[in-house]
């Protein structure tokens, strides 16, 4: 288990809220404390609508609160940096950090698989369907979704392809995990069969992240048939959260990256302690990302 730890102003759960490296530093140990396996370190939001941020920037944001954290929860837990340019993800790694996790799979920047290669390091790769200044709220496409037809056909194959280039680059198969990108770009009722039939992405062979945590089609999902008004605020989405999260672990997800992680670490232990006949993989492990 992830949990999130945003060095942004402006994400659409927690922007603002983690100001300084020590701040930072307190809030990853609680985590670990709380059952997290490591924290994932974001210094640029790719929320709906979010503007780009420069290089020079997110490296100014994440690279303290990188070595900050990692001198807190020392070497065991793992640190992974939110990111899509080759540059801010070679100074996290150079300052302590495990992993990229690119949600342009590595598209945004020709640099990455390079430096991932050079590096060993683990890398994640997400699909998305559109990029955060043409992305609308996952509870928002109304008819005009950008992606057509079968939207789980569609993920696995873009997530298979880059991971085959990732491979052929010079990448180890075993450093790779992938994330279907639930909420990018995809309609509430699209989001939810990617988490149904998270077991065809697994089929890929690479550890699949679920990367639900509060995000708004999680609050619509909240909502009983029929019901009319507007859903719940962004902080008041735990319980869907862990419904839906249970529902994907049981799918093929084994790695959360999550904002509450005490309430989730628990509830997916209990849910784990009830596990089907048949399903066996433990739930929570980073080892393909290190």
């Amino acid at each position: 288990m992830l949990g999130i730890l945003n060095i942004t102003p402006d994400s659409f759960s927690d922007g603002g809220e983690v100001t300084t490296p020590a701040l930072a530093a307190a809030v990853a140990v609680q985590m670990v404390r709380d059952g997290a396996d490591g924290v994932d370190i974001g210094g640029e939001s790719t929320r709906p609508g979010a503007k780009p941020v420069s290089e020079r920037e997110q490296i100014a944001r994440v690279v303290p609160v990188i070595r900050s954290v990692r001198r807190a929860v020392g070497p065991k837990a793992v640190i992974t940096i939110d990111t899509t340019r080759a540059k801010v993800a070679a100074a996290a790694l150079k300052a302590g950090a495990d992993a990229v996790n690119d949600v342009s799979a590595g598209t945004d920047d020709a640099g990455m698989f390079k430096l991932v290669k050079r590096a060993g390091c683990g890398l994640i790769l997400m699909h998305r369907a559109a990029k955060p200044q043409s992305d609308r709220y996952s509870d928002r496409y109304a008819g005009d979704e950008p992606m057509r037809g079968d939207v789980v056909l569609t993920v696995a194959e873009f997530l298979a392809r880059r991971a085959v280039e990732a491979i052929e680059f010079g990448i180890n198969a075993r450093s790779l995990m992938i994330d279907p990108g639930l909420g990018f770009g995809k309609t509430v009722e699209q989001n939810l069969e990617l988490i149904r039939r998270t077991g065809e992405l697994a089929a890929l062979g690479y550890p699949v992240m679920s990367a639900l945590s509060r995000k708004s089609f999680v609050a619509r999902a909240m909502m009983k048939p029929g019901e009319k008004g507007e859903p719940v605020g962004v902080k008041e989405r735990l319980a869907g959260t862990i419904a839906l999260s249970v529902v994907q672990m049981f799918a093929g997800a084994r790695v959360f990256r999550v904002h509450d992680v005490k309430a989730m670490s628990e509830a997916l232990s209990a849910a784990w302690a009830a596990n089907p006949a048949g399903v066996d993989d433990r739930i929570g492990g980073l080892q393909g990302v290190r």
